[in-house]
């Protein structure tokens, strides 16, 4: 079918919004889940089909036909990662992509696009140095796990599939991502920097990260690696007293790298490095291919999800 799309792993809420685009363009929309049963469609155009993200089933069939194939599939990073959890983050990402690629192979008509999830995590602890897609992996876990994932990718043998990975920033949304922890501790009057507050935060508005992957599906033109997040780029330091401003908070002294540490496992059950670690994605490549971003300022992105007037805007 010339205009269905198989999502693997697409019951997150950015798979979730990417559908809503999809379908409201006029696309057919297979979601692959490991838990179908708890996601009922709300739209004829959308059905949940089961998968483990490990063996071949019932859901190879899916891709016969299938125009555009985006993988999502992955355990979520916003855990504290112990060596079992750890161990889950890589396998399911490469597990995935093998299983999509065996699949795929087995495929007499296999979607000819595949659009393949990867993170900002890639470069590691990257400083204030400028991140391009042409930079060899930066150190640390999750940048190892970002390298193997790809490598995956990059390893499967797909003729005729326009290849696309999106290095993919942290995701602003009210309800989930990175964006409610924040909002909550600044609401208590404990929006300070995180640690030195240097670390960069190449953060993207959830509407444009929805917009890039569905450029990714629809352009023939984009192809490669392209850093997923917007232009503008700011530290921990300078997203915290945006957050202020918009929430009408004072200024507060920053936490020492062992409170944030601390609290990040013993509050949120997740990995301080998630807080304490960054990267300056530069985002060349995506404006080159003709990506204009809705919100390419942090205020414009704030202001919008907090229900708030933009005083930035002229």
């Amino acid at each position: 079918m010339a205009n269905k799309a198989v999502l693997a792993g697409g019951s997150g809420f950015l798979g979730r919004a990417l559908t809503r685009r999809l379908v409201a363009e006029g696309w057919e929309v297979i979601v692959l889940t490991r838990e179908p049963d708890k996601l009922p469609p709300r739209d004829a155009a959308v059905r949940t089909v089961g998968w483990n993200g490990e063996t071949a089933g019932a859901w190879r069939k899916e891709l016969e036909g299938a125009a555009v194939l985006v993988n999502f599939a992955g355990r979520s990073i916003n855990c504290v990662h112990t060596l079992e959890n750890s161990r889950e983050i890589l396998e399911s990402r490469i597990n995935a992509v093998h299983a999509l690629g065996r699949a795929m192979d087995a495929t007499k008509h296999p979607p000819a696009v595949w659009v393949q999830c990867s993170a900002a995590g890639y470069y590691g602890n990257a400083g204030d140095r400028f991140c391009e897609e042409s930079l060899p992996p930066g150190p640390g876990f999750l940048a190892e796990v970002c390298r193997l994932w790809e490598e995956a990718f990059a390893a499967l043998d797909l003729p005729g599939v326009r290849r696309v990975v999106l290095r993919l920033g942290p995701v602003l949304d009210r309800q989930t991502g990175p964006l409610p922890a924040m909002l909550g501790l600044t609401r208590k009057f404990l929006g300070g920097a995180a640690g030195t507050g240097r670390q960069y935060l190449s953060w993207v508005h959830r509407d444009d990260a929805v917009a890039i992957f569905a450029a990714a599906v629809t352009r023939p033109e984009m192809t490669g690696t392209y850093n997923a997040c917007a232009p503008g780029p700011v530290t921990n330091m300078e997203f915290m007293r945006e957050l202020r401003a918009a929430v009408g908070r004072p200024w507060c002294p920053p936490a020492p790298e062992f409170v944030v540490r601390f609290a990040a496992e013993k509050y949120f059950h997740t990995d301080g490095n998630l807080v304490l670690h960054g990267q300056r994605l530069q985002t060349a490549r995506l404006q080159a291919a003709g990506l204009a971003f809705k919100y390419g300022q942090l205020s414009a992105a704030l202001a919008n999800l907090l229900g708030k007037p933009d005083n930035n805007k002229p």
